[in-house]
Formats: C-alpha cells, structure tokens, sequence
C-alpha cells in the first residue's frame, strides 16, 4: 500500500476496510466493526453483504 489509509470518521490511521451493506469505508480500530476487529493482519472475511479486510502490519 503506497499510501495510509485514514479513518473516513475521525483520521486517524485505519487499521482496516469494512463494507457492511451499502456502507463501506477504512477506519480505525476505535471504529471498525468486531468482525474486522477479530482478524488478524492480512487477513480477509466475506459473508454475504458484509466484507471485511484487516490491513497487513508490513503495509503500515
């Protein structure tokens, strides 16, 4: 990732991208969902509508 990504909330650094229905956005660990919480870095989850991504640590 070239550049870091940022909280579409409050800025601060985003831990990770969360689509969940028709609302997606990167956030930070204080306002991701507990889905994209409990992943680990790298990796991916997908159930239905919702999509989550936990960025990799060496992206950061």
């Amino acid at each position: 990732m070239a550049e870091r990504q940022r909280c579409a909330v409050c800025g601060k650094e985003a831990i990770g991208f969360q689509s969940i229905g028709c609302c997606f956005a990167h956030v930070c660990s204080e306002h991701a969902d507990s889905l994209l919480l409990h992943l680990k870095p790298g990796e991916k989850r997908s159930s239905g509508e919702c999509y989550v991504e936990r960025f990799d640590t060496a992206d950061s």
